[in-house]
């Protein structure tokens, strides 16, 4: 028996997180926007239906409040990591192989079960949905390529019922449903892959199935061959598995965030920077890695045209590798210091930890003694424990400042409902 990959995503998910404990969102236009409330990242298929763009500013879409009565809602990150915890940790338990993909998106190993994989899948969705009050859909394939493009078959088709199975189509109907894709919904095929394909006369998914597979290669290498080769059922992406997210180790991590205002001082603009590298160094111990070089930035709003802009960075080379967030603070403040530049008003700024490898792989200092590497892993142990067991910046550095002055605008965000007691869902009887 070959390869059975399912891929699970869930619907609207920024959405459907706030509907599950605001059912009164249910069958109203909902759209929820980025950092700052400035851009729309998540829509419902009522506010689809409006033609309301993806990324688009919340400006452009805002006269739809009161003629279609939109409801706009500020990212809650805190709510859908948990959300997605618990979703993830479900799927975990219903296939032994599992790779978490995305925050709403999840890859699992379905070979060697012989049921109807049809009515598996369907009783994994109305699982979730019972116990998470989370809608999915579920593509399945003999690829991971497959898996995903039979998701998207899923997601756009209502009469499959929110699962598709390449396994219950015989070749005409699967060649059928290839070409009325277009290539650009292939997994990995982006913007200007899609417009050199065209060139090549490859509009369809179907297409690419049928290319050259020496001619993909020569033209556009190895990876693109590889996708063709899973479009025909020929697995050659195995499945990363990670039965906890932490350990799914980044290439680079970046923290950052817009201003809810104009920030003009260094002192405010340091305060942010250092918030920003100790979450940064949180995650980097988190999946146990050292980096080897540090960026920040600094930038104004390229909105604001009617003021002087400036955007600068500067990367700075770590002689060894660090994971110690006092160590990556005092080089990200002194980063800063020369980059800054007084006058303006900066809109965002932020750190990119980059050159990321395994800790144990990590190089000794010939400067720093055995006993004083134990601290700072120790001391690092110890402020991550804290601040999980009672909360986020429970214990931070003072360099961040008691009461940020730098904070992002969040106007309509809903409660933490499942990470904070004082913000849990209250239910009423009806009397």
């Amino acid at each position: 028996m070959g390869a059975v990959f399912a891929l699970v995503d869930g619907n609207n998910f920024y959405v459907s997180c706030e509907r599950v404990f605001n059912p009164h969102l249910e069958g109203k236009p909902v759209v929820v926007l980025s950092n700052n409330d400035g851009c729309i990242v998540a829509r419902s298929q009522e506010a689809r239906a409006l033609g309301i763009r993806m990324g688009a500013p919340f400006f452009e879409a805002k006269h739809f409040v009161q003629s279609h009565g939109l409801i706009w809602l500020s990212s809650n990150y805190t709510l859908y990591g948990d959300m997605s915890a618990r979703l993830m940790a479900l799927l975990g338990e219903l296939s032994p192989h599992q790779e978490i993909y995305s925050i709403d998106e999840c890859f699992l190993d379905l070979t060697g079960i012989r049921s109807d994989l049809l009515a598996q899948a369907q009783a994994m969705r109305k699982r979730i949905k019972h116990y998470l009050g989370l809608p999915t859909c579920i593509g399945i394939g003999s690829s991971k390529t497959l898996a995903k493009l039979a998701n998207h078959i899923a997601k756009k088709h209502p009469d499959y019922k929110g699962v598709f199975s390449w396994q219950h189509c015989n070749r005409l109907e699967e060649d059928a449903l290839m070409s009325s894709i277009e290539v650009s919904e292939v997994w990995g095929v982006g913007r200007r892959l899609t417009i050199k394909l065209n060139q090549l006369g490859i509009y369809s998914v179907c297409d690419l199935k049928y290319a050259s597979t020496s001619l993909i290669r020569k033209r556009f290498g190895v990876v693109l061959e590889r996708t063709v080769n899973e479009l025909n059922g020929v697995s050659c992406l195995d499945l990363e598995e990670t039965h906890d997210e932490h350990l799914v180790r980044k290439h680079q991590i970046i923290s950052s965030k817009s201003f809810g205002k104009p920030v003009h001082h260094l002192p405010e603009l340091q305060e942010a920077v250092v918030s920003y590298i100790s979450r940064a160094a949180e995650k980097l111990r988190q999946q146990q890695s050292f980096c080897s070089h540090l960026l920040v930035y600094i930038r104004t709003n390229p909105f604001a045209q009617h003021r002087e802009q400036y955007a600068k960075s500067i990367t700075i080379p770590l002689i060894t590798g660090k994971d110690d967030k006092r160590q990556l603070a005092e080089l990200a403040s002194q980063g800063l210091q020369k980059i800054y530049c007084a006058g303006y008003a900066y809109k965002k700024a932020g750190v990119m930890l980059l050159g990321l490898y395994p800790a144990h792989q990590a190089q000794d200092d010939l400067f720093c003694t055995p006993p004083e590497r134990t601290r700072s892993h120790r001391l690092m142990q110890l402020m991550d424990q804290l601040n999980h067991t009672y909360g986020s910046n429970t214990l931070r550095l003072a360099g961040a400042g008691l009461r940020p002055r730098w904070t992002m605008r969040s106007l309509q965000r809903s409660p933490n409902y499942t990470t904070a007691w004082n913000e849990l869902a209250q239910a009423y009887a009806n009397r």
